[in-house]
């Protein structure tokens, strides 16, 4: 029998247990949905058949991989928000600020989690999937956002009495989606006294509706997260309309078994692939032996390099954090560029290489507008050019004025180091080739970019040990879970603008403010610069995007166009004080003071927003590809 003394290392050795598994499943997930495309598309090509069920297998390992990456998402607390709260300085004020987010993130994903059951019992039919029945998977929907309210009740970290709170508020969840759980126990026939319920509930919400919006969005700019800050307005809005809430577990359902979301967790990982191994360093010295020998040739090393790692992440600041160390030593220690230009230089592309194939932010951009996802990477790539080459330009144009000396171009040294770094330079021109030439769809294409750079970096180059990968996934996976947390719920969100014409009805009033096409872009674009500002890019495309697009439609303006316009604001964004995300992410890796990173970033600032306001108003730089296709 356990002793009393021994139940909390009990306790701890059961929990890490189930950290482990649940690592462990997310991890086994996403190898899964690997090689079931990989699979698919050998079948395809060398058999002209295909792995049976392989389809709705792919969207269900995506379900259970996405949840289960929230979950992870949840317990290393990163999932994405505003981080205004960096503001406040008072560290008791900051840690009740965070108790209270907290609760209420349990609160409200404690209701979303209880309307699953009745999604379960009435909303699936129960068709197999690979002799599965749909149930089955899906019953990560409840038991997923079950764990993940447990655990911001956790987060909220009260000690004492307060501990109490934590319980109540997962009780008052409970007791809230009542009307869901009576539909559960009796579907559709549900008693006088659950109506009068349901009844009374609906009456509240109507009276506290716009109090309610408002405590969100003020909860949001203290760092609830976004995916709860949607979940909140989606509960409010769907009540408020009596709207039964217990359609938002069937949004999410569809949201994460959509075949067109595969790509996104399959490219995150290609990217921490190449961030963890030493591509980088390869990438690096092949690229000056290359260029160094002209002025300012290091320059379009540096820029070429981080934009060939943002193409694969998708996110910016993986970019400074993996590649910020060693570019920096180059640049400053062994080429002897001025240290604020190095700094200014490398903060401001880190997010240059948006535009390039395989973005994942493009092929969400084209997933969340229903465009062909082909036209949005052909789309970014001539603006992607024109971006890059002004900050080779201006970067040139420093070296040659402050006298940076070139290097003997070395034949046999560029030889060597391409020698080690033509596995990680093949890749985008196999991609490319792979999809353009429609050998591959885009999932497969993910799922052979995913098992190549395993091959060169684990097998081959040994960067990775192969025990170590399961840790790469790990790392991988809080970027995931916390863009398909956001896309889970946006669904939900998007479904209500749509039904309540909200779109339109924000198109009329714009039209009814100014006719003028040229100034609707003005404004769309300072609007964007402010959301760039505020957001991330993922959490920006699934929210914000939806309400842009009709808007554009409604002056005229091309898709495509309006996609790479936004991709643009948003890597302005990321450079633009006061909370732009590189400028503090580059104060943390390089160790400078942030109104220091915000004056060397400027002159970068000025040069991406002139890009900006000409693929703004030269729509044919974002639309001339396209027509070949």
């Amino acid at each position: 029998m356990t002793s009393v003394t021994e139940l909390p290392g009990s306790a701890e050795t059961v929990k890490r247990h189930n950290i482990r598994i649940e690592d462990w499943a997310c991890f086994v997930s996403f190898i899964l949905m690997a090689l079931l495309s990989a699979a698919e598309a050998v079948a395809r090509i060398f058999f002209s058949s295909g792995v049976p069920h392989s389809s709705g297998l792919l969207t269900h390992l995506l379900l259970t991989g996405g949840m289960l990456a929230g979950m992870i998402t949840t317990r290393t607390e990163e999932h994405l928000s505003i981080t205004l709260l960096q503001f406040v300085s008072r560290e008791p004020l900051k840690r009740y600020i965070h108790g209270c987010t907290n609760l209420l993130a349990a609160f409200i994903v404690t209701i979303i989690a209880c309307c699953g059951p009745a999604f379960l019992k009435i909303g699936l039919t129960g068709e197999p999937v690979a002799f599965i029945p749909d149930r089955v998977f899906a019953l990560i929907i409840p038991a997923g956002y079950l764990v993940i309210a447990f655990r911001f009740a956790r987060r909220a970290r009260l000690e004492g009495p307060g501990r109490l709170l934590s319980v109540l508020v997962i009780v008052l969840g409970v007791v809230v989606s009542f009307p869901s759980i009576a539909k559960f126990i009796w579907e559709y026939d549900i008693p006088a006294w659950a109506r009068v319920f349901q009844d009374s509930l609906h009456s509240l919400v109507l009276f506290i509706k716009m109090p309610a919006l408002v405590f969100l969005v003020v909860c949001a700019l203290a760092g609830l997260p976004l995916f709860v800050v949607m979940g909140g307005m989606v509960l409010l809005f769907l009540e408020s309309a009596s709207i039964p809430v217990d359609v938002v577990p069937t949004d999410i359902y569809a949201a994460l078994t959509n075949d067109n979301i595969i790509p996104i967790p399959l490219f995150t990982l290609v990217g921490f692939f190449l961030s963890e191994s030493r591509a980088g360093e390869r990438l690096v010295t092949t690229f000056r032996g290359l260029f160094s020998w002209i002025p300012g040739g290091m320059i379009i090393a540096t820029v070429l390099i981080c934009a060939f790692f943002t193409s694969f992440t998708g996110a910016s600041g993986v970019t400074i954090l993996a590649l910020g160390g060693i570019l920096y030593s180059i640049l400053s220690d062994h080429v002897k560029y001025p240290e604020k230009f190095s700094i200014g230089l490398l903060t401001s592309v880190g997010s240059i290489g948006l535009l390039f194939p395989p973005s994942l932010p493009l092929i969400l951009v084209g997933a969340m507008t229903q465009t062909d996802v082909f036209h949005m990477l052909a789309g970014g790539f001539i603006p992607g050019v024109i971006l890059v080459a002004a900050v080779m330009v201006f970067g040139i144009a420093i070296s040659v004025r402050s006298g940076i000396p070139v290097e003997r171009f070395k034949f046999s040294g560029v030889a060597e180091s391409l020698k080690g770094s033509i596995l990680e330079i093949l890749l985008p021109f196999l991609l490319v080739a792979g999809y353009f030439t429609g050998i591959l769809s885009l999932v497969e294409l993910g799922a052979a970019a995913l098992i190549y750079i395993f091959v060169v970096e684990v097998l081959i180059h040994r960067d990775i040990p192969l025990k170590a990968v399961p840790q790469v996934f790990l790392k991988a996976a809080p970027i995931i879970g916390g863009v398909l947390a956001i896309l889970a719920l946006s669904q939900s969100l998007s479904y209500y603008i749509v039904d309540t014409n909200i779109p339109m009805k924000l198109a009329d009033w714009m039209h009814r403010t100014t006719e003028s096409k040229y100034l609707f872009l003005l404004l769309l674009n300072l609007a964007l610069l402010v959301v760039g500002c505020l957001m991330d890019i993922f959490s920006a495309i699934l929210i914000v995007l939806p309400l842009i697009v009709p808007l554009g439609a409604s002056y005229g303006i091309d898709p495509v166009h309006l996609g790479v316009i936004f991709i643009l604001n948003l890597e302005l964004g990321f450079l633009t004080p006061p909370v732009g995300l590189n400028l503090f992410l580059a104060s943390y890796r390089f160790k400078k003071p942030f109104v220091d990173i915000c004056r060397h970033v400027f002159p970068f600032l000025i040069i991406q927003f002139v890009v900006v306001m000409l693929v703004t108003y030269v729509p044919v730089l974002s639309t001339f590809l396209t027509r070949f296709f």
